[in-house]
């Protein structure tokens, strides 16, 4: 889809419209097959398919502060990880402030849904899900993740999520958190949506395996949140790995994961493998 053909949304920060250029210029040329599990355009998924694919899959939500961001900004990271035989599908889902928590949760449980009825035409296999994405779209997969309750009415098994890759995510949104300021997309202070959209809140049973990262240059907060996260997975019985990515703010953290050589990509393919 192009983005053109988007409804309007958010306008970009100065940073963010460098990040939007940069990975759009990485995924240029990138093929992709858009789907839809809804009827709003942002309810779409673009699915990049290896020529000989082992079974497994990547499934990423993008960043954007939950109020900005395409499906297509992630596009850049399929070469690599088709190149491996694994198939990579891109996750849209509706954004604030037009659509408030958990609008956009529920989007990215849906598209997980659509990817498990489905996949198969394309060569994946339903048991071998991974879910991950970039700062909010790190926080819905960790969230969707480490929660046992949406599961069973969409008819999935509560082990549907063979594993998360979760890059400079934001897990916790209490009072003391270190968020700068409060999200919009968690709606008025008083919505009690703090709490239960923070992933290190909502750790039901073991956890399926994490590979968190983030770089060595990210905000702050995120740093610390990772850390802590990484710990509470653990204590829950968890198998969890976090790296550090060297050199990295919070915008190459991302993209650096279209690098072969880079400190992301080979490490992702070896834990993908092992899990």
């Amino acid at each position: 889809m192009r983005i053109e053909d988007y409804p309007p949304q958010e306008p970009l920060s100065e940073p963010g419209q460098a990040f939007a250029a940069e990975v759009m210029k990485r995924g240029a040329g990138v093929i992709a097959e858009d789907v839809s599990y809804g009827s709003n355009p942002y309810q779409s998924i673009a699915l990049c398919i290896p020529k000989q694919p082992n079974g497994s899959v990547v499934a990423m939500a993008h960043g954007g502060g939950w109020v900005s961001g395409y499906k297509e900004h992630l596009l850049f990271m399929a070469p690599i990880l088709n190149e491996a035989g694994i198939i990579f599908a891109s996750i849209g889902y509706r954004l604030a402030p037009q659509h408030l928590f958990p609008a956009g949760y529920d989007d990215v449980a849906d598209a997980v849904a659509w990817l498990v009825r489905n996949i198969s035409r394309y060569g994946g296999d339903s048991r071998r899900i991974f879910i991950g994405g970039h700062s909010a779209g790190g926080h819905y997969t960790a969230l969707l993740a480490v929660r046992r309750d949406w599961q069973e009415r969409r008819g999935l098994p509560r082990d549907v999520v063979r594993g998360c890759l979760a890059m400079s995510g934001v897990y916790d949104f209490r009072e003391g958190a270190g968020l700068p300021m409060r999200p919009r997309f968690l709606g008025p202070a008083d919505s009690g949506h703090d709490a239960p959209a923070s992933p290190i809140c909502n750790i039901q049973g073991t956890p399926p395996p994490f590979l968190i990262s983030h770089g060595s240059d990210d905000f702050p907060h995120l740093s610390r949140q990772a850390e802590l996260m990484e710990q509470a997975l653990r204590a829950a019985g968890g198998d969890v790995q976090r790296i550090v990515l060297p050199g990295c703010n919070h915008f190459s953290a991302c993209y650096i994961a279209s690098e072969p050589n880079g400190p992301w990509a080979p490490h992702a393919l070896r834990w993908i493998a092992a899990h």
